[in-house]
């Protein structure tokens, strides 16, 4: 309890230190949204309290004991998928783009189908902790497990960075704090949800927040609706009126104007939704695959619902924002939307609600980050105990307490590498971060996940080549992509003509996995095989899953 209470007070000197910073664009302190922000942070520290009192074992860490309900799930999955890039990016890409924006949040549902008809019942059937439990069923633990860590790790570090930098340019902005005390706060705070409520405290968090944000987006629409009289028409006219690029708004163009980038940008969201180890983690949480199945059936409609209000809110943006009448407190000197157009839903709290509503906004921004880096690092935490502590380290040895053991310290290792990575990472674009974990999901997770479910005939040698083959494809390509080697880099041209590698690393880890599955004659590879039948019967029965525990 002692360093609950120390990392709460170094927390809460990250807030007080606001008023400091002397970044550009420093808003000044919002009461309300400290207010706000405090009650919160409260709240949810004593949620993890509540939970810390109810997380005895290990099965109580990883996945609450199974006794999760279907709907409490969903609102869950929700939270944990609708990410500051979901309500703070895609609202800027409509803001700026128009119909592109909507596309682009569109896509992000098609992943939740595939997991709804091919994946949630066996998953649940067949799991245990982490998704390598599937993977590792019928096939070598020693090379599944080992390559599922790595990686799980490779797309949990590039999401945490991700909000990360989010978080600390978000809170900079919005309460005038230095760009470092708030990464330092969003690390603490995650390192005590996580290391002592476990995924108990972690899904309330991320069940809250998911209200929070759908009440406080569906205010924002019902709002900037009810300023057009609820006539959609009207307010599409009244954007393409105030936009610069006028009708092109509402015409797709950018986005798709290469083809090749756009399939792969598809196929990254597609898959790699359904290879995000923080979201499939999720699946043993319920108590059994009617329960897995119901999750994703309600996490579908919170996140159809909530990107149809984006759109709503990225059009509002444009008509309050842009409206050449009106005197807008919300752009600089320059004429720029202050913060960035990422910043466009947040001035629009404001232009819809008041400084109260705006409090309320940034309360709930903060609390989308939150709850999204508490579940990547707790998947994180499972990977490295439960896959390579507890399974290839120990060979199954390990006792819960010490599993356990080795979980927490990982979250304050990953929690205080979070931090120093958002330093590292704070002036750099982090959309090709995104867009990475994704293709890396698809490219290394998803394949072999997929496959151990559905082909008899798959090898360990087969996966673990050719995992390895995706995972390698899809890092390699991004980092000779324009994105890292002209933007971050400084040369002149890419080596790698696209911006998105999924295309390429999703085909190569799916032919690496088939030649070398067919092409494998090693006693091992007979065993894989003959696996299968056991396998695919307690996928579709459920026999000898695990059951729910109550809390």
């Amino acid at each position: 309890m002692i360093r609950v209470l120390a990392l709460l007070f170094f927390a809460s000197l990250t807030l007080f230190a606001a008023g400091d910073a002397t970044f550009e664009g420093k808003r000044e302190l919002n009461v309300a949204a400290v207010a706000m922000f405090m009650v919160f942070i409260l709240g949810t520290l004593g949620i993890t309290y509540w939970a810390a009192k109810r997380t005895k074992s290990a099965s109580d860490f990883y996945t609450a004991g199974g006794g999760i309900t279907g709907f409490q799930n969903g609102l869950a999955i929700a939270g944990d998928y609708m990410s500051a890039a979901a309500f703070l990016g895609v609202s800027g890409l409509i803001y700026m783009n128009g119909f592109d924006g909507v596309i682009y949040a569109v896509s992000f549902l098609v992943g939740w189908p595939v997991i709804l008809f091919f994946m949630a019942e066996k998953l649940r059937n067949l799991g245990k902790f982490t998704f390598a439990d599937i993977a590792a069923y019928r096939l070598g633990q020693k090379e599944i497990r080992t390559l599922a860590a790595f990686g799980s790790l490779s797309v949990v570090i590039l999401y945490l960075i991700a909000q990360m930098v989010g978080a600390g340019k978000l809170i900079q902005i919005l309460f005038g704090m230095e760009y470092e005390y708030a990464v330092f706060m969003v690390g603490a705070l995650m390192i005590i949800y996580v290391t002592f409520g476990g995924m108990l405290a972690t899904t309330w968090v991320q069940i809250i927040k998911a209200v929070l944000l759908l009440s406080g987006v569906s205010f924002m629409a019902i709002m900037v609706l009810w300023h057009f009289g609820f006539n959609f028409e009207s307010l599409a006219q009244t954007a393409v009126n105030n936009h610069a690029k006028g009708e092109e708004i509402l015409k797709p163009g950018g986005f798709l104007s290469d083809p090749v980038s756009a399939i792969s940008l598809g196929m990254a969201l597609m898959l790699g939704t359904a290879g995000l180890p923080h979201v499939l983690m999720r699946f043993f949480t319920v108590g059994n695959a009617k329960e897995a199945r119901k999750s994703v059936v309600y996490a579908t409609g919170f996140i159809g619902y909530f990107y149809l209000l984006i759109a709503v809110v990225g059009l509002g943006g444009i008509v309050y924002l842009m409206d050449p009448n009106i005197n807008s407190a919300y752009l600089d000197a320059a004429g720029k939307l202050i913060g960035g157009n990422n910043m466009a839903a947040v001035h629009l709290a404001q232009a819809t609600g008041g400084s109260i509503f705006l409090g309320f906004i940034s309360a709930v921004a903060f609390a989308t980050i939150l709850a999204v880096v508490a579940g990547l690092a707790l998947a994180a935490s499972n990977s490295i105990a439960h896959d390579l502590y507890a399974i290839v380290i120990r060979k199954g040895q390990a006792t819960d307490a010490e599993e356990m053991k080795v979980s927490k310290r990982t979250v304050i290792i990953i929690g205080i590498v979070a931090v120093l990575l958002g330093f590292a990472f704070e002036n750099q674009n982090i959309a090709f971060m995104v867009g990475l974990a994704f293709a890396v999901a698809a490219s290394a997770n998803f394949p072999i996940l997929i496959l151990s479910i559905y082909w008899s005939k798959l090898t360990t040698r087969g996966a673990f080549i050719g995992g390895f083959i995706g995972l390698l494809t899809a890092v390699i390509l991004v980092v000779l992509s324009k994105t890292v080697w002209v933007t971050i880099f400084g040369f002149e041209t890419a080596i790698f003509p696209y911006t998105q590698p999924a295309l390429f690393s999703i085909l190569a880890a799916f032919i690496g996995i088939w030649f070398f599955s067919i092409t494998d004659k090693s006693a091992r590879a007979e065993e894989d095989k003959a696996g299968f039948e056991a396998q695919k019967i307690r996928a579709e029965t459920g026999i000898g899953a695990d059951g729910a525990v109550s809390h």
